[in-house]
């Protein structure tokens, strides 16, 4: 399985641009140095200054980090979350954040706004994609409802095979992946929901 810190994504450069201000933005409303912010995230100071600077493609894995070091969630950084209480996310408006080595995407949908985060996912993957993730923090779930072929998830110690119309939930506070080890494409949709007590 890959990880998460190499696994393939292919940010446009609309998608940079967005991380690069609202990354800027977040980080002069609060007052927080580049430093600072690195060491509250523990994503290192460099990427931080490249995802500022739009030459960097991070990983989901360092969004979540910087958004959590933030008291945001990725869908405020991304830009799903800003409009009235109700309100429609139009499709060329939802970004793709990882891409897979053969052209599978996990695309953000929707999401609520920091710190207490309930987004919503559209993975796709083909055969012999992967993902891992080192783990979220805890309390941490996953909702998973396979729509086409079948989801390999692994939390921890525990391995689930999700068919096709079925659907799972997971405590992800843990390193976990999601694979298709099938032959043919898989397509799921996820939902995460982190509450910070």
């Amino acid at each position: 399985m890959r990880s998460e810190k190499r696994a393939p994504f292919i940010c446009s450069s609309a998608t940079k641009q967005l991380l690069s201000t609202s990354l800027k933005q977040a980080r002069k409303t609060q007052k927080i140095t580049l430093d600072e912010l690195s060491r509250r995230s523990g994503v290192s100071k460099g990427m931080v200054v490249e995802i500022e600077k739009c030459t960097a493609n991070p990983s989901i894995g360092i969004l979540c980090k910087i958004a959590a070091a933030l008291g945001l969630s990725v869908a405020d950084i991304v830009n799903v979350t800003d409009a009235p209480s109700a309100h429609i996310i139009a499709g060329v408006d939802i970004p793709t954040l990882w891409t897979g080595d053969l052209g599978g995407t996990a695309r953000l949908l929707a999401g609520t706004r920091g710190p207490n985060v309930i987004e919503l996912w559209r993975w796709e993957m083909f055969p012999g994609e992967s993902f891992s993730s080192q783990g979220h923090p805890q309390g941490t779930l996953e909702l998973f409802h396979v729509e086409k072929g079948t989801l390999k998830c692994v939390v921890g110690e525990t391995e689930l095979l999700i068919p096709a119309g079925s659907s799972a939930v997971a405590k992800t506070d843990v390193p976990h992946s999601y694979a298709n080890g099938g032959r043919s494409k898989l397509v799921f949709t996820m939902s995460v929901t982190e509450i910070h007590q």
